[in-house]
């Protein structure tokens, strides 16, 4: 399960929109929300991409948040 709340907060600090993001990941605007808001799971190879952009070194803070 993906920490929403963090995930967003790092998306602010690097000021980047969900737009910018799911651009980033070639996904719609629409399935990256999904993903963030944990109504979809994210691919691995989606979340290695977002742990580059985001510059997430911990990616089991972020993505595997119980």
């Amino acid at each position: 399960m993906t920490d929403t709340n963090k995930l967003k907060g790092r998306l602010l600090e690097k000021g980047l929109t969900q737009s910018d993001v799911a651009a980033k990941l070639g996904i719609s605007y629409q399935s990256f929300n999904y993903k963030l808001n944990n109504i979809r799971e994210f691919k691995a190879s989606e979340i290695k991409r977002l742990c580059v952009i985001l510059d997430i070194s911990n990616k089991d803070d972020y993505f595997f948040y119980n």
